[in-house]
């Protein structure tokens, strides 16, 4: 009898093994700065006047976004065995990494209850921690993130003109499938202007934060012309001469 309950508990304790080691949390990622840059104003061009003539003009030029930091670049790391006190027992290094880079204004995400963000969610703020996985009718919707961001309404760059697509690749966030489409999703330009990094927003409900999420594509043509695995955009006010800084938490998670 003392030996049929020791076997029974010692096969409980391996299952609890093997349930923990499935479980790929999301980790913190160290960022290093190589450089950052803004366009530079065009240079006007002129045009005569001649008194009482009437001359049709064509002008072309641009505008800097006031809502909106851009990321982008490499990504390193292993898949690793450990224990608690950061004992690794053996790793195995990605020499072309897939998964994801996460980036957060917090640096405390609650990962078991990612879900979508839901641009059309009521706003209510319920605590929607079933849905993960899923969409939350629940939690912040687009006019609490443009109050967030001081974005007004209809602004050509406001998030719901930016991420306008349902056609993201599936995905894995902390073992959670997000199915093909299932969240709001854009494409970040490569170097010919077309959409080739795949960008989704998600929504951690316990601490109401919106996550950025590049889907990781190793060494793809970038914007710049060179070959990055990742580009990405997050939400920053620069409206009215705003210049304070917005501290964002970045995690990847390395299938």
């Amino acid at each position: 009898m003392i030996k049929k309950t020791f076997i029974i508990l010692f096969i409980g304790f391996i299952c609890l093994i093997a349930i923990n080691s499935v479980i790929a949390i999301p980790s913190g990622a160290t960022v290093s700065q190589k450089n950052t840059s803004t366009a530079t104003a065009s240079t006007p061009s002129s045009q005569d006047a001649v008194a009482g003539n009437v001359t049709e003009l064509t002008l072309t030029g641009f505008s800097t976004t006031e809502s909106w930091q851009g990321f982008y670049g490499n990504v390193s790391g292993v898949i690793q065995l450990a224990d608690s006190a950061s004992h690794v027992m053996y790793n195995w290094s990605q020499l072309n990494p897939s998964g994801e880079i996460y980036a957060s204004k917090n640096g405390t995400v609650a990962w078991s209850y990612i879900q979508c963000l839901n641009l059309s969610a009521d706003g209510s703020y319920a605590s929607d921690t079933a849905q993960a996985g899923a969409t939350s009718l629940h939690g912040m919707n687009l006019s609490a993130i443009e109050t967030a961001y001081n974005i007004t309404a209809g602004d050509s760059d406001d998030i719901n003109n930016t991420f306008t697509l349902t056609n993201h690749p599936q995905f894995y966030t902390n073992s959670l499938q997000f199915s093909a489409g299932e969240c709001k999703n854009m494409k970040v330009y490569n170097s010919t202007g077309v959409g080739d990094f795949n960008e989704v927003l998600l929504y951690e409900p316990t601490g109401r934060s919106v996550v950025f999420t590049s889907i990781l594509k190793s060494d793809a043509n970038s914007f710049d012309g060179s070959t990055h695995d990742f580009e990405m955009l997050v939400l920053e006010n620069g409206h009215n001469g705003d210049t304070a800084v917005t501290p964002y938490y970045f995690y990847m998670e390395i299938a």
